[in-house]
């Protein structure tokens, strides 16, 4: 679990699984609308290492080897913002990939 607290008291518990799945990297979301791909097997994923960029995002590197996304502090509040739905959407698309 990740943990993300920001200055206006907003603070988000993100499951490292749902970082993996959610990364903005283009291996993760493509180059384009409709082109993201639905990664799986990642429920039991680690983070490594949390590398600052600058002073607005940070690089999750992952157990699994990837490290390509670069997750600002506006992403990390978006997901932890949207978590409940956009966890749901890809629980979906697993449902629906597997049948």
């Amino acid at each position: 679990m990740l943990e993300v607290a920001y200055e206006d008291g907003a603070h988000y518990q993100l499951p490292f699984e749902y970082l993996r799945v959610h990364s903005p990297s283009a291996e993760v979301k493509g180059h384009g609308p409709g082109q993201e791909v639905l990664v799986l097997g990642k429920q039991n994923v680690g983070i490594r290492a949390v590398e600052p960029v600058g002073q607005y995002a940070v690089r999750l590197v992952f157990d699994d080897g990837h490290d390509s996304g670069l997750y600002t502090w506006t992403y990390l509040r978006e997901l932890g913002e949207k978590q409940a739905d956009y966890w749901a959407r890809y629980q979906a698309r697993v449902h629906a990939a597997q049948q």
